[in-house]
């Protein structure tokens, strides 16, 4: 029997055909092992009560308690509207700042290499990084913004950045920017490389203004660029935790806690993995949501492009 099993593998594995399986088959189990075992054990494990602490409820099976508990969690859903609020602001500025840093670049024509690789610096850096460089930047009392602002006579007293509410939220915004832009700026300058000259010279021939050149040509050609680096950073701020957790900890008093912050703190400081498990398969929603409306905006601008040029 074994020497019958033996030969047919063998047969197989000769097979023109048999190749690309047989290379593709460590991917594969890859794939089995590191992405999909760990999701279906994630998703089980929100089935059930299960605590790090009490290993016997894995086996415990509840049904859809754990979503029935999150879905009558006030704190849960305020955690979910500011993550959408959180990822409307940064998505939005970054791809402004994007789009004028590209705009910038386009038009230099010395040195433009130098530029676009350390365009390229901030998104190299590590989030927790990033947290800790602009968690002592903000700093009460040692913070460099604080000493620049009191030695320069602008304010008197040291501004608690990363302890009231808003001011908080705006620090981390403002390291999310300045961590990401340069994906939206470096794949618009991609646009503006790609976009053909002979357009522009007719719409300039017929009279048209600068403004009217950007907003009827050059916006709707690079847009299908910009919802591509909005599909990718969609994605990222949903799940952002790094930079949170690092500068406020999701405070003061949970102010500033988003939603994986909040999954984290549910699975890990309070042990309730099967709880935070179900959090994280809504939060899936999220991502899942704006990623088709950034898709569906993105078929739009292709298809605006191809009927205006």
């Amino acid at each position: 029997m074994r020497a019958r099993l033996e030969t047919r593998l063998q047969r197989w594995a000769r097979r023109p055909q048999s190749i690309p399986l047989m290379l593709l088959l460590p991917a594969f189990l890859v794939i089995v092992f590191v992405v999909l075992f760990p999701l279906l054990f994630s998703l089980y494990t929100s089935f059930t009560p299960f605590r790090l602490t009490k290993p016997a409820s894995l086996w415990i099976f509840t049904g859809i308690r754990n979503y029935q508990r999150i879905f009558a969690d006030w704190d849960f859903w305020v955690a979910f509207g500011r993550t959408i609020f959180f990822l409307a602001v940064v998505i939005n500025l970054e791809f402004l700042f994007g789009l004028l840093i590209a705009l910038l670049v386009n038009r230099i024509t010395y040195g433009q290499r130098i530029l676009r690789t350390v365009m390229m610096f901030p998104m190299m850096f590590s989030p927790i990084l990033v947290g800790f460089q602009f968690k002592f930047i903000f700093n009460d009392n040692i913070g460099i913004l604080n000493n620049a602002l009191q030695s320069l006579g602008i304010t008197q007293h040291a501004i608690p950045w990363l302890v009231d509410r808003w001011l908080a939220m705006g620090a981390i915004a403002f390291a999310e920017i300045w961590m990401s832009t340069s994906i939206f700026a470096i794949l618009l300058l991609a646009g503006l490389f790609a976009m053909p000259k002979e357009p522009i010279e007719a719409a300039r021939v017929d009279g048209c203004n600068n403004w009217q050149v950007f907003r009827h040509i050059t916006l709707p050609f690079i847009m299908p660029f910009a919802f591509i680096a909005m599909t990718i950073r969609s994605l990222d701020v949903a799940r952002a935790y790094d930079i949170v957790d690092v500068m406020t900890g999701g405070g003061p008093a949970g102010r500033t806690e988003l939603l994986w912050t909040m999954i984290a703190r549910t699975g890990y400081d309070n042990a309730r993995m099967g709880e935070a498990n179900a959090m994280a398969y809504v939060s899936i929603i999220l991502s899942i949501a704006f990623t088709a409306y950034f898709f569906k905006k993105l078929v739009a601008a292709r298809r605006h492009m191809g009927g205006a040029l």
